[in-house]
């Protein structure tokens, strides 16, 4: 290593199933630590800009959707980095020319720290913008799901409701979800770890194709 070279550690991406990175952060509506969401569920989403128009509709879209959240045990927390003053012009912003009131807060990240943390700082697309990025952490602070969208196109709020309400339902009933499963929809059935089991799978009376492709109806 010569001289010259950053002597600071690498940080990856954050990883599926292990402790969210923690942080503590200025928001919009006051000082915020990931500690302050234990027990209920985080969404956590970065925009690379404040008064950029496709961040403006995702924000909408989050404003208009944060009841559903909230009532699924979920709590929104948006992330760029800008200041803090920054943030609530915008806020106001769009309050005034889209009549949407933002109910969430917004970390003020200037430093890049939580953005550098959660891995949201794509060189490829820019070193002073975090990518569209967004965290589903439970209430245990495990970190569940990680969803990384390009700069010029908007995520779907439906998609997150949807991805949040499949992850419940895995860890409550212990099943996985399909694709594009809806509640009501069947779930998948764990495929047997055993041969014993795998040649009792066809009389328990799932709905079973193979062995190791088994789907229920939650009752």
């Amino acid at each position: 290593m010569t001289e010259s070279a950053s002597t600071e550690p690498r940080r990856g991406l954050p990883r599926i199933n292990e402790p969210a990175p923690d942080f503590a952060a200025k928001t919009t509506h006051g000082p915020r630590r990931l500690a302050d969401y234990r027990g209920r569920w985080l969404i956590l989403f970065s925009h690379p800009a404040d008064f950029t128009p496709v961040c403006t509709t995702e924000f909408i879209a989050f404003a208009r959707n944060a009841e559903r959240f909230r009532a699924l045990g979920a709590e929104l927390l948006g992330l760029s980095i800008d200041s803090n003053y920054a943030h609530i012009a915008w806020v106001r912003n769009i309050r005034e020319k889209f009549g949407v009131e933002i109910p969430f807060p917004i970390i003020e990240d200037i430093s890049m720290e939580v953005a550098s943390a959660y891995g949201m700082i794509h060189p490829g697309a820019s070193d002073t913008q975090a990518v569209r990025a967004t965290f589903f952490i439970d209430p245990e602070g495990v970190l569940r799901a990680m969803v990384y969208y390009p700069m010029s196109n908007g995520r779907s709020i439906e998609e997150f409701l949807r991805l949040l309400e499949a992850l419940q339902t895995a860890d409550r009933e212990k099943v996985a979800t399909p694709e594009g499963w809806r509640p009501g929809d069947p779930v998948i059935v764990p495929p047997p770890q055993t041969v014993a089991d795998a040649d009792a799978r066809m009389g328990q009376g799932f709905d079973t194709v193979d062995w190791y492709f088994s789907r229920r109806t939650l009752g």
